[in-house]
């Protein structure tokens, strides 16, 4: 990521962005979550993307350089922590799943940053506490180091319906299927059809912060029909989706 911005302290805020506004990439001495109680967010670093959609957020450790791009009208809510409190014990981006309950406490915590006093340091005590009895999320679509496997994974990512086989993409980057299997597994930890589905999670949510109908959302992300996109889903994510709404 070029012309990288160094802002050592990560804000407290609440913000709105139109869609489609970035923020360039840029890291921060501290720990941030980053919640989008409204629109879609995505989160882009070398390691890959992370998209969190109404009832997620996204721990970024202290110094992670990264990156935002927002869809849909988004409601941002930032919350900056000391890059010596780690309450979540984690060293890479995670998502997290926000229940309603942690919802309110981070759009209450952001509303106010600069008050300070016993009754914010209880308020954000009790935040972070129901941030640690959240389930993380596989919303992470990982970047390969591999050149081969790059490749490959930037012909699927130009064209998320692609149903194309390993073996068809081998033949177009010169590479068997065996060996590109191998590479998912050794270089992302996943199959390809596991990471082709992520990605077509991720890019769904893109199309639906764009309020596009769910069946041209199931057509262009590359399932068969609405239901078996609707059926994967509500497995992922605990609901169907809505337009608009996510």
């Amino acid at each position: 990521m070029p012309e990288i911005r160094h802002e050592p302290i990560a804000p407290t805020r609440s913000q709105w962005l139109a869609s489609g506004a970035e923020i360039s990439a840029h890291r921060h001495d501290d720990h941030q979550i980053i919640y989008a109680a409204r629109g879609v967010l995505t989160v882009t670093t070398d390691a890959g993307s992370w998209v969190t959609p109404g009832n997620r957020a996204i721990w970024v450790p202290a110094g992670t350089v990264h990156a935002h791009r927002a869809y849909g009208s988004l409601e941002l809510h930032l919350v900056g922590l000391p890059a010596d409190s780690n309450p979540l014990s984690l060293d890479t981006p995670t998502v997290l799943s926000v229940a309603p309950l942690l919802r309110e406490l981070i759009i209450e915590y952001t509303r106010g940053p600069d008050s300070a006093g016993p009754e914010h340091d209880r308020l954000l005590a009790v935040l972070l506490d129901r941030l640690r009895a959240s389930p993380q999320q596989p919303l992470h679509v990982p970047t390969p180091t591999d050149p081969l496997l790059r490749a490959v994974c930037e012909l699927v990512r130009a064209s998320p319906g692609d149903n194309r086989t390993l073996v068809d993409l081998g033949r177009a980057v010169g590479a068997s299927d065996r060996t590109l299997s191998r590479l998912f597994r050794r270089d992302l930890g996943m199959s390809y059809p596991q990471w082709r589905t992520q990605l077509r999670l991720h890019h769904a949510l893109i199309l639906l912060a764009d309020r596009t109908p769910v069946t041209t959302v199931a057509h262009r992300c590359g399932w068969s029909s609405a239901s078996a996109f609707i059926d994967v889903f509500r497995r992922t994510f605990g609901h169907t989706p809505g337009v608009g709404g996510v």
